[in-house]
C-alpha cells in the first residue's frame, strides 16, 4: 500500500478547517468521489459553512465545491448505483439529492429533498435496484465471461408494476424512525416514516443491508461489544457497526474504542436448534417435522487491542466469502475485496481481513514521514506539532485497488492497495490479476481508472493483447454488446507507455469511425415497408463484402439507390463527418510507405480489416450522396483538374483492405500498391490528422513512485510520467483548436464554452452551433458520456 497523490487546499493565513468536526467521504462507479469539509468563516468563528466537494479521480485539483445548504454537520454521503446521483444527509434530519446540471462531473445541483425535522440522522442508502454480480475467482482461467461474472437472482427493495425496481432513498434517525423516499416516475417524492419499535429510544448507530428476497435489514443489535467481560469494561463505546456487505445481512462489524485503543470484532447470525424438554423427547415426530431453531447472533472473530481507529472502510468488490472462496484467494494471491481498511489515529492504515481479521496490509501515515514507528526524529516531530494527521474518512474504490481518505485538514489521499497485499508475484500473475478487474469492469460498466493506477509501461502491450484474446474467445451477442468498451479500454491503457501510445491514437480513431458509420448507416431507410428482416444498412455491409471490385461505380451498381435518397439538408449537415471520413482514407493511405516504424499513428488500421472494410462501405455511400446532393461531398485539394479523388481512394483501399480481409490469411500489400500510395500526396493534399486531444489528466504522471503533491484549484503542471512526447500529443501554441466529436476546427483562441472528456481528454462545445435535426441527433449520442464512454467536464474558454 502507497501513496499515489496528495491534494490539499490553498494556504490561508488563518485556519478555516474544524479538524473537530466528523467527516464523510464517498466514492462512485464512476471513479467521482464525494467528500465533506466544514470552513469557519474568517470573521465570525461560530459560523461553519458544511460544504461538499466532488472530484473526479483523474483531476483531482478541479474540485466542485457545493454550499450544501445544510445546516448540521453532514453524517452521510451515498453514491446511487449509476455512480450519478448523490445523497447527503445531515444532524438536522435534511435528506438532499444531488445530480450533475447538464451532465458535467464539475457543476451539480439539488434537484430533491425530504426532511425529517430535527432528528439527526445515522444511517442512509438509495433503494436496491435488483441488480447483482458475483465474482468468481476461481473461474480466473475460464474463457466464458458468464461464468466469471454471474448475475446473482436479487429483487429490489420495491417495485413498479411489471416489476420495474423503484427508485428511491431510505434513512434511520436518532430516534429509532426510518423513512422512506420514493421518486415517482414524473420526479414528485413521496415520503413515508416508521417508527422502528413501540417505543421511541435512541439509536446511536446503524447500517442498512438488502436481502435476495428484497427485504431490507436494520441491525437493532443490542450485542454486547465483546464475549471478554474484562475488556467489556475496558472498551465501553461501541464507535462504529457496518454490515460487511450491503447485500449479505448476515456478518456485521463492530469498534469499539475507549480514550487511547480499540478492538474490531466480526459478529455472524446463525441459526441454532433449540433444546426441547425430555417430556417431548420420546413423543413419536410427525412426518416432515424439524427441530425448532432460532437466530443467533454469535462471534466470529475478534481482534487483540489496537490503536484508537479513527475511520472504517468495507470492500465492495462482490466477492463471496465462503471457505472455499477464501481458500482460492489464498492460492490464487487475489487479494481486492477480501480486506476492510481501518484508519487510526496516529496516522497509520491497516487492511485486515475481513473475516479472520489478520493484519494483510500496513500503510504507516504521511505525519510520521513515512518513517517505521521507532524513529526517533518522526516522534518528536509529531509531540511538538500539534494532534498528528490522521484519516477521518476512507473509502475503497470499485474494485478494492485504491483508497481515498480524508484528513483532519480536509486534504485527499489517494493510496494504492496492491491486488496481492504486498504479496511478491511473478508478472504474469499480478497481469492475470489485472486483466480480471479489467474484464469486471467492462461488463459492469464501472470506470476502470483505478486499475490502471497499478500498470506499469512494461505491461500495457500484454494485457491489451490479452484483453483482446479473451474478447474473441465471447459469444457474438456480447462481443456487440463490448465493441466500442473494450477499444476504450485498450486506448487508455496504451496512453501509459510512449511504446503503445500511437496505438491510443488509432483505438481513438476507431471508436470516431465506429460511431460516424452506425449513424450514417441509420438514416437509410428501406425503399418498400415489408422489406425481409436486414436493413438497408446490412445490405450494404454484405454487398461490399461480397464485391471485391476496385471500381467504386461497380459496387454501387449492385445496390438499390432509392433507399439512400435523403433530403439535402441531413446531409449537407453532416458534411464535415463525411469530411472526417475522407480526410482519414486518404491520410492512412498516404502514409501507408512510411509504416515500417510501429510508432505511427494509423498503423493499427492497416490489418484491421474490419475497419478498412467499414471505410469502404462508407465511401460508397458517400458516392452515391454525393449523385443527388454533391455539397455533402468530401473536399479534396487535387493537383489536376479531371481527377477523380473518390474513385482513386476506393481503389487503393479496396487493395489495402483485400490483403487483410478477415476471411484470408494476412498478405502484405504489394509493390505495386506501395508505389500508388507515394505518389498520391503529389495528386491530392495530405491533410495533418489532428489525432487526440492533449491528455492532461494524472495518471499517465503517476508511474513514478513518489507521491505527487497537488492543490485543489490549481492544474497540474507536473512534468510527464514518459519521456519525450510523441510528436502526435506536442500542439504549438498557435495551433488550430479542434471539436473532436463535430469534427470542425473552433479557431486558435475559442470564444465558445467548451468541455472535456475526463477520461481521454476529447474536447467539444458545449452549446451546439447546429440548428439541423441530422446533427442534433449526433450531438445527443455524446450529451451524457464521450466517445468513451467517459464523463464530461466544463473547461474554461481560455484553456481550452
Amino acid at each position: 500500500m502507497e501513496l499515489a497523490y496528495v491534494c490539499e487546499w490553498e494556504k490561508r493565513p488563518k485556519s478555516t478547517h474544524c479538524p473537530s468536526i466528523p467527516l464523510v467521504c464517498s466514492w462512485s462507479c464512476r471513479n467521482l468521489v464525494a467528500f465533506t469539509t466544514d470552513l469557519k468563516n474568517e470573521d465570525d468563528d461560530k459560523d461553519v459553512s458544511h460544504m461538499i466537494h466532488i472530484i473526479d479521480t483523474e483531476h483531482p485539483w478541479d474540485v466542485y465545491s457545493i454550499s450544501s445548504g445544510h445546516t448540521e454537520v453532514i453524517s452521510c454521503l451515498e453514491w446511487d448505483q449509476s455512480g450519478s446521483r448523490l445523497l447527503s444527509a445531515d444532524g438536522d434530519g435534511q435528506i438532499k439529492c444531488w445530480s450533475m446540471s447538464d451532465h458535467l462531473v464539475n457543476s451539480w445541483e439539488s434537484v430533491l429533498s425530504s426532511s425529517l425535522d430535527g432528528d439527526p440522522i445515522v444511517a442512509l442508502s438509495w433503494l436496491h435496484n435488483g441488480v447483482k454480480l458475483a465474482l468468481h475467482v476461481e473461474m480466473s482461467g475460464s474463457t466464458n465471461f458468464g461464468e466469471k461474472f454471474s448475475r446473482v437472482k436479487f429483487s429490489p427493495s420495491l417495485t413498479l408494476f411489471g416489476g420495474k425496481p423503484m427508485e428511491g432513498w431510505m434513512a434511520v434517525t436518532v430516534s429509532g424512525l426510518v423513512t422512506v423516499s420514493l421518486l415517482k416516475p414524473g420526479s414528485t417524492l413521496l415520503t413515508a416514516s416508521e417508527s422502528l419499535c413501540r417505543l421511541r429510544g435512541r439509536v446511536a448507530l446503524a447500517d442498512i443491508a438488502f436481502t435476495g428476497g428484497g427485504n431490507i435489514l436494520l441491525p437493532s443489535l443490542f450485542l454486547r461489544c465483546t464475549t471478554d467481560p474484562l475488556r467489556r469494561e475496558k472498551y465501553p463505546a461501541v464507535t462504529h457497526l457496518k454490515f460487511l456487505t450491503r447485500e449479505n445481512s448476515e456478518q456485521v462489524l463492530l469498534c469499539a474504542s475507549n480514550q487511547t485503543g480499540s478492538i474490531v470484532e466480526c459478529w455472524s447470525l446463525r441459526k441454532e436448534g433449540l433444546p426441547v424438554n425430555n417430556i417431548f423427547q420420546h413423543r413419536s415426530p410427525v412426518v416432515g417435522e424439524k427441530q425448532p431453531t432460532i437466530l443467533k447472533w454469535r462471534i466470529l472473530t475478534t481482534t487483540n487491542d489496537l490503536e484508537r481507529v479513527s475511520a472504517v472502510a468495507l470492500p465492495k468488490l462482490p466477492i463471496s466469502i465462503s471457505n472455499t472462496d477464501l481458500k482460492v484467494a489464498s492460492d490464487t494471491k487475489f487479494c481486492p475485496g477480501l480486506g476492510l481498511a481501518l484508519a487510526f489515529h496516529d496516522g497509520s492504515i491497516q487492511i485486515l481481513h475481513r473475516l479472520s481479521l489478520h493484519t494483510m496490509g500496513v500503510f504507516y501515515g504521511s505525519s510520521s514521514s513515512n518513517q517505521r514507528p521507532g524513529d526517533e526524529s518522526a516522534i518528536k516531530r509529531q509531540r511538538t506539532g500539534g494532534p498528528a494527521l490522521h484519516f477521518k474518512a476512507l473509502q475503497f474504490s470499485w474494485t478494492s485497488l485504491a483508497l481515498a481518505g480524508v484528513d483532519n485538514h480536509g486534504k485527499l489521499h489517494m493510496l494504492r492497495v496492491s491486488p496481492s497485499m504486498g504479496q511478491v508475484l511473478e508478472m504474469n500473475t499480478t497481469l492475470r490479476h489485472l486483466l480480471f478487474l479489467l474484464e469486471y469492469c467492462m461488463v459492469t460498466g464501472y470506470d476502470w481508472w483505478d486499475v490502471l493506477l497499478h500498470v506499469q509501461p512494461s505491461m500495457v502491450h500484454n494485457l491489451v493483447e490479452k484483453l483482446h484474446e479473451e474478447y474473441m474467445r465471447q459469444n457474438q451477442a456480447l462481443q456487440q454488446v463490448l465493441a466500442t468498451r473494450i477499444v476504450a479500454v485498450k486506448a487508455s491503457l496504451c496512453k501509459l507507455s510512449t511504446a503503445t501510445a500511437a496505438r491510443a491514437c488509432d483505438f481513438h480513431a476507431k471508436l470516431l469511425l465506429i460511431a460516424i458509420s452506425s449513424t450514417l448507416k441509420s438514416l437509410l431507410r428501406p425503399h418498400v415497408l415489408n422489406t425481409p428482416d436486414k436493413t438497408p444498412g446490412d445490405r450494404l455491409t454484405e454487398i461490399c463484402a461480397k464485391n471485391t471490385d476496385t471500381d467504386i461505380d461497380k459496387v454501387m451498381i449492385n445496390l438499390k439507390t432509392e433507399e439512400f435518397v435523403l433530403d439535402g439538408p441531413p446531409l449537407q449537415s453532416l458534411q464535415q463527418l463525411i469530411q472526417w471520413v475522407g480526410d482519414f482514407v486518404l491520410y492512412l493511405l498516404a502514409n501507408l510507405p512510411n509504416q515500417g516504424s510501429m510508432v505511427r499513428p494509423g498503423f493499427g488500421f492497416m490489418r484491421d480489416g474490419a475497419s478498412l472494410g467499414m471505410l469502404r462501405e462508407m465511401l460508397v455511400m458517400i458516392r452515391i450522396w454525393g449523385l443527388l446532393k454533391p455539397g455533402c461531398l468530401p473536399t479534396f485539394t487535387a493537383t489536376s483538374d479531371n481527377q477523380d479523388s473518390m474513385q482513386l481512394l476506393f481503389r487503393l483501399l479496396t487493395k489495402l483492405w483485400l490483403c487483410s480481409r478477415d476471411d484470408g490469411p494476412p498478405q502484405e500489400p504489394d509493390e505495386s500498391l506501395i508505389d500508388e500510395c507515394c505518389l498520391l500526396p503529389s495528386q491530392l493534399l495530405v491533410p495533418s490528422m489532428d489525432w487526440l486531444p492533449v491528455n492532461d489528466g494524472i495518471i499517465v504522471k503517476l508511474q513514478g513512485k513518489h507521491p505527487l503533491r497537488l492543490q485543489f484549484g490549481k492544474a497540474s503542471s507536473l512534468p510527464g510520467g514518459s519521456a519525450a512526447p510523441l510528436e502526435v500529443f506536442t500542439r504549438s501554441p498557435g495551433s488550430q483548436k479542434m471539436d473532436n466529436l463535430r469534427c470542425v476546427h473552433m479557431g486558435v483562441c475559442p470564444t465558445e464554452e467548451s468541455k472535456a472528456c475526463t477520461r481521454c481528454g476529447c474536447v467539444t462545445m458545449l452549446r451546439s452551433p447546429n440548428k439541423t435535426n441530422a446533427m442534433k441527433q449526433w450531438e445527443q449520442r455524446w450529451i451524457k458520456n464521450c466517445l468513451c464512454g467517459g464523463l464530461w467536464r466544463r473547461i474554461p474558454s481560455t484553456l481550452t
